[in-house]
């Protein structure tokens, strides 16, 4: 998802512990990595329950050998600002949801473009499909784009997004996850915004990363390797054991 891993390729649910202990986990990981990185005892192969997220940049993607390998859940990139959409995505969503991988969408959030235009531009493009993944907010700079490289002040920033959520989870009828990286962390105060937490941290912990154990799914690597996708894949796991992944997708599917 990140623009970092394009160069190679809270509503928090308060009855959800947070962390399962490691001595209580059922499964381990075994997903390869391009550029593994050791993250100690309570890093992502601790964790039973993960997933990817892809966009066009990982090419072809065979999603029933993608099941087959333990993944749980996944994310599309659908759009970006409020005039582009994924290439690949309708392809991927269609197929993932054929191959009964819990499935959901994202949507890369650009600052030179007014927050109603980009959820309706969301919404135009991504269906309602009852059960699947919350939609998500990615938050994070844009230092590649040719027509956009605003920065807002922190709270700006956090106005804009609140309003995009509040149209968003209007339409799907759930919460909104957001995701964001270090440093738009450090600047933004993204946790004001009450939701879910999808945070990337490829090079250390993310609890150390971030100085805060309140988050829900992590993204560990951009260099994931899977059967079934062509290039290197974004690699995440979800922050609990397999029933509380059931649960937290029970109360966060799109209604």
């Amino acid at each position: 998802m990140s623009l970092f891993s394009r160069r190679t390729a809270l509503s928090s649910f308060a009855s959800l512990p947070l962390l399962a202990a490691p001595s209580l986990l059922l499964a381990r990981s075994t997903f390869k990595d391009n550029h593994p990185v050791d993250f100690g005892p309570r890093g992502p192969s601790s964790f039973p329950v993960h997933g990817i997220d892809a966009a066009r940049f990982q090419g072809h993607m065979d999603w029933n050998r993608i099941k087959r390998q333990d993944i749980k859940f996944a994310w599309l990139k659908a759009t970006e600002g409020g005039d582009l959409l994924d290439p690949e995505f309708q392809r991927n969503w269609r197929a993932a949801k054929r191959a009964g991988v819990p499935v959901g969408a994202y949507h890369f959030y650009y600052f030179c473009t007014d927050p109603d235009t980009q959820a309706k531009w969301f919404i135009k493009n991504v269906p309602r499909l009852r059960g699947g993944m919350p939609p998500v907010l990615d938050l994070e700079w844009n230092p590649f784009s040719p027509t956009c490289v605003l920065r807002p002040p922190a709270a700006e920033v956090r106005r804009v997004a609140n309003r995009f959520i509040q149209i968003i989870e209007r339409h799907y009828r759930t919460n909104v996850v957001v995701y964001t990286t270090p440093d738009f962390w450090e600047r933004n105060d993204v946790a004001h915004l009450k939701r879910d937490l999808w945070l990337r941290s490829t090079a250390n912990h993310v609890e150390q990363r971030y100085g805060t154990r309140d988050w829900r799914f992590w993204q560990y690597t951009a260099t994931g390797v899977l059967d079934g996708v062509e290039k290197e894949v974004d690699l995440n796991c979800f922050n609990g054991g397999r029933g509380q992944f059931r649960n937290w997708l029970n109360t966060r599917a799109v209604r």
